[in-house]
């Protein structure tokens, strides 16, 4: 049996401007959004194959562009978040310095669903609300997306403290 041999995307087109033609949506949640090569199904049901050199972590808006010159819009996928609401720049502190993935919007501040860190925000006085929607934290002090493990893309003993202070870095 003969298979048909699936479109490939070699690269990634950034943040897709409002009204910007697209050919196709992929609906991916935060985790799915690092890859590097992985087949993905398109939401009417047609498959290719994401074949980049390096993994990238993609942003809701980013675009695969396929082999053919198609390009496939991503989407993030609603899944399982925590608003939460209260002393907004104390409570994002205590968030970031356990760098946790946090999306800021104006009165509230959207995490992913963890049981730990919910007890831990009520226990600080936070209204906390599950709910569930796309998730788009924010990209990092560096001007970048997340990577795999704890990095910021460069050295840490460059000559003066960590900017968040000592840790463990497994």
């Amino acid at each position: 049996m003969l298979r048909d041999r699936l479109l490939r995307a070699h690269s990634i087109r950034r943040a897709l401007a409002p009204g910007e033609p697209f050919d196709g949506v992929v609906l991916l949640d935060y985790d799915a959004r690092i890859l590097r090569r992985k087949r993905l199904r398109e939401t009417s049901g047609r498959d290719f194959l994401v074949d980049l050199a390096e993994t990238v972590s993609l942003e809701d808006g980013d675009a695969f562009e396929l082999e053919d010159g198609r390009l496939i819009r991503v989407t993030a996928a609603p899944e399982p978040i925590l608003q939460v609401t209260g002393d907004l720049p104390r409570l994002a502190w205590h968030i970031g310095n356990r760098h946790t993935p946090c999306e800021i919007q104006p009165g509230r501040l959207l995490i992913r669903q963890d049981h730990v860190l919910e007890r831990m925000l009520r226990g600080l006085g936070a209204v906390v609300t599950p709910m569930s929607g796309p998730f788009r934290p924010e990209g990092g002090a560096y001007g970048h997306g997340r990577t795999m493990g704890h990095d910021h893309g460069h050295d840490h003993d460059h000559g003066h403290p960590h900017p968040h202070g000592p840790h463990d870095h497994h």
